[in-house]
């Protein structure tokens, strides 16, 4: 047994996320001990961040297309990106998405649950990206992909004719459900909500009936809000309704959707849900670490945990003058090179 590892400075602790001056004491990847200290390196450490919603094998239709509506863009089966994902070959798919992880990787994000098309074949070509890789993917399949991954993923309740059976089966298999809904309009949120999820995903349109039946049942909702500015399911801050969403309770995670149209950086995630929908710096790595605890242990830093966090050497750069870590993180640490990765996803 080799010995302990200690990571000292200034870290975000607990689900609270209480900037405290400790050192973290590491053994075979679980935090045994996080003692506080009176004297620390000027380095910050955060919790790594986890994507809750990705499609990981759009990178390789990435930035193909800077215009068209959702429908013809992203709905199964015959939108632009499942025709490019159906022209790939399984190696550049397989390579596209390792080098997508290689990168969250480097932005502090340690895991992900990614909705991936393509059936059985499609789940296999993910788990082959991710092998050996320091990274929690979770893989929610359709067309079959269900069976052979984590759970099954829903593009919208309008888009499957045979919804209830695919359900059914999912649910048979003791598979998590997960469904788009609300990206477009609210429309097919009561649908989603009938056959009770695990989660959603968008609630872009969500009504306040809708968040509270959302908060009362404890189904989380998954937001993705750059992703619904670049497809133009929103233009106003009301939509998510994040706020709201938080004021009733409900759990909300983030996201970044289709790496066709958005670099899946949760760091710039927390930037713009900060500027755009005045989110406490608090709240949105709450929400950018949270996700982590759909499937598997939380990211949180914590006596008991997996060690999954990284640092930042705020004198490489001006926030070397940041009177406020947290809010510095959110606010400016999308614009930086961060420092060490320890994760044990």
């Amino acid at each position: 047994m080799g010995h302990p590892l200690v990571i000292s400075g200034k870290a975000l602790v607990g689900e609270d996320l209480a900037l405290r001056s400790v050192d973290i004491v590491i053994e075979q990847g679980v935090i045994t001990a996080v003692e506080e200290t009176s004297s620390t390196p000027d380095i910050w450490i955060c919790p790594a961040l986890f994507n809750a919603h990705t499609h990981l094998g759009d990178t390789v239709a990435m930035d193909c297309a800077t215009g068209g509506n959702l429908a013809g863009l992203v709905t199964p089966p015959n939108g632009l990106k499942h025709r490019l994902l159906a022209a790939a070959s399984h190696k550049e798919l397989v390579s596209g998405m390792r080098a997508t992880i290689g990168g969250m990787i480097t932005r502090g994000t340690a895991g992900c649950v990614d909705f991936r098309e393509g059936g059985a074949e499609g789940v296999a070509a993910l788990k082959e990206a991710a092998y050996q890789q320091p990274f929690r993917c979770i893989i929610f399949g359709r067309d079959g992909g269900e069976l052979e991954g984590d759970g099954l993923g829903i593009s919208s309740a309008r888009d499957v004719p045979d919804l209830e059976r695919v359900v059914a089966r999912a649910k048979q298999q003791k598979k998590p459900v997960a469904f788009h809904a609300g990206e477009r309009d609210a429309d097919d949120i009561d649908a989603a909500l009938a056959y009770d999820p695990d989660f959603i995903i968008h609630g872009t349109h969500a009504t306040r009936t809708q968040l509270r039946e959302c908060a009362e049942r404890q189904i989380p909702v998954i937001i993705c809000p750059r992703s619904n500015w670049t497809l133009g399911v929103t233009r106003t801050p009301d939509h998510p309704p994040v706020s709201l969403m938080l004021d009733l309770g409900c759990r909300v995670f983030l996201g970044t959707d289709n790496t066709m149209f958005v670099q899946p950086d949760m760091l710039a995630e927390m930037a713009f849900l900060n500027t755009v929908y005045h989110t406490e710096p608090a709240d949105a790595v709450g929400m950018a670490v949270g996700g982590s605890s759909l499937y598997g242990s939380p990211f949180f830093i914590s006596v008991g945990a997996q060690a999954n966090f990284f640092t930042i050497d705020p004198q490489y750069s001006n926030m070397r003058f940041s009177k406020n870590p947290v809010e510095s993180i959110v606010k400016r640490a999308f614009s930086i090179v961060i420092g060490t990765n320890v994760f044990n996803s």
